[in-house]
């Protein structure tokens, strides 16, 4: 029998007891509600007094949220171990029942901590294995934290600005938890680990919620679905290099090219960035894999970094459309526009001088380039304006590096049809990622990082900035749902066999 189904036969015969002690307990709690309440209406109403009054009244019901739920965990295990199973099965191993409950004084709640006194059962062969309690299996915690509050503390870890001192703080403030940086690591780790491996199905489904709706809405053009990549210096010396993190973006938009939603992904540095590849080319997958509607306009946004080229080139031109057996999706390779205009800046300035005239030009070239043949004529007017007003020495080297680009890329430069279609051409959304995911929260003042705790964090950010957080824990407890069984009497070894 499961052992939370004996519980469940256990507990139900008592209910009624149960339901008569809590009462008791509570009552002098509400005692101290009412006299708060008699005291507030009984003198002159101001704002202090307002102020006064609700403080004390929160820590009041902090106190009976605290007093109910260390009743209640309590609760769940009778007082006499005759009533408890005297063995049970745990990961394959059989534990042996220890007939007096112990306390766990540090149990972290939503409303303070609490004392739980449980029974511990000890492995049947080794003495020396570390003894499991059943109770504290069953209830869920993580280091010694609820779901609840360990929950709260990995969101704050991950949310924008956080440290472990400002969250330490607000532990403490909002929830009477007292804490040290060291347990916080270990709790955030634990729970970073157990989110990330369903973090991919829900932004598969989230993504999917988002194409659905763009397909209801109005417009003049196809629903799209772009992707972006990019990377960022997180400032972590590896192999006595520094090395780029990775961030990338799946963005949806309607017909009218509304930007919809957006999910992220983000990768601590990693050596040509392989873990994020192979990442992004799964979710992709899996989204495109079972939909069933007419597939959505693709797009691959970026600028024109070596990673970001390779990705398309290696990865996204070969992937298999999965509804036309033997044919590969179409993607439309945008290079981003406002990349583009820098280098227009940088011609203007190579054959002008920083100013006016430049700066005249570059604003022409600008708009020309989102013209029918934009690249072209761009280059056909600076080539120009180059031959007419010629170019110094130390300037000639800028100008065709930047010429270069435009003209060894003209054909991921058509603004003017990507427009016309629809189709973003600016890689502003994983710009922007790569400030939410990674420097309003790992680039703080001060911050130093390693490979693994920098992952720990980056793993939690982008299920919170994907919209998926209470999705993705709740399936995460879920998963933390402990196997424990009872042993029937003959089932159970010798004691010369459990020695």
């Amino acid at each position: 029998m499961p052992y939370s189904k004996w519980m469940t036969l256990v507990l139900a015969s008592v209910l009624s007891e149960i339901e008569e002690e809590l009462t008791q307990t509570i009552d002098a709690q509400m005692e101290q509600i009412v006299a708060l309440v008699v005291e507030f209406l009984s003198r002159d109403i101001s704002p202090t007094s307002t102020l006064d009054f609700e403080n004390r009244l929160q820590d009041t019901l902090r106190e009976v949220g605290r007093i109910i739920a260390e009743f209640t965990y309590n609760a769940a295990q009778p007082e006499d171990p005759e009533q408890e199973p005297h063995d049970v099965g745990h990961e394959g191993g059989g534990y042996r029942r220890l007939n007096k409950k112990t306390a766990n004084r540090h149990v972290a709640t939503l409303f303070g901590k609490i004392t739980l006194h449980r029974y511990g059962y000890r492995y049947w062969h080794d003495s020396r294995e570390a003894v499991i309690f059943p109770l504290e299996l069953q209830l869920g915690l993580v280091e010694g934290a609820t779901p609840a509050v360990a929950g709260e503390a990995a969101r704050m870890m991950a949310e924008t600005g956080a440290t472990q001192k400002t969250v330490l703080k607000r532990l403490r403030r909002q929830f009477g938890v007292g804490w040290g940086e060291e347990k916080l690591r270990d709790l955030t780790r634990a729970i970073s680990e157990s989110m990330d491996q369903f973090r991919r199905h829900f932004q598969v489904q989230k993504v999917r919620e988002l194409l659905k709706k763009a397909y209801t809405s109005k417009g003049k053009h196809k629903v799209v679905l772009s992707v972006g990549r990019d990377g960022i210096s997180l400032g972590i010396k590896w192999k006595k290099s520094f090395e780029m993190g990775s961030t990338a973006t799946i963005t949806v938009y309607a017909r009218n090219g509304k930007r919809l939603g957006t999910v992220y992904l983000g990768y601590a540095p990693e050596s040509k960035q392989q873990t994020m590849t192979d990442e992004l080319t799964s979710v992709i997958q899996e989204l495109l894999k079972d939909w069933k509607k007419a597939p959505p306009r693709l797009c691959y946004v970026t600028d024109a970094g070596d990673t970001e080229t390779q990705y398309y080139q290696k990865v996204l031109c070969r992937m298999s459309d999965p509804h036309r057996p033997g044919k590969r999706l179409h993607w439309y390779r945008i290079i981003d526009y406002y990349h583009t205009t820098e280098k227009i800046t940088t011609m203007a300035e190579a054959v002008f001088g920083p100013g006016q005239k430049a700066t005249a030009w570059a604003r022409k070239a600008r708009k020309l380039l989102l013209k029918p043949g934009g690249p072209s004529r761009v280059l056909y007017s600076a080539a120009a304006i180059r031959s007419y007003h010629g170019l110094r020495s130390w300037q000639v080297e800028e100008f065709e590096k930047a010429y270069n680009y435009i003209r060894s890329r003209t054909r991921h430069m058509q603004y003017h049809r990507y427009r016309a279609l629809g189709l973003p051409i600016g890689s502003g959304v994983t710009e922007a990622a790569c400030k939410t995911v990674y420097t309003q929260r790992l680039k703080l003042s001060g911050m130093r990082w390693g490979h693994a705790g920098a992952q720990v964090i980056l793993s939690l950010r982008v299920i919170l900035l994907s919209g998926i957080w209470d999705d993705v824990y709740r399936a995460a407890v879920d998963a933390r749902t402990y196997a424990i069984g009872t042993y029937a009497i003959d089932a159970r070894p010798s004691l010369s066999n459990a020695a």
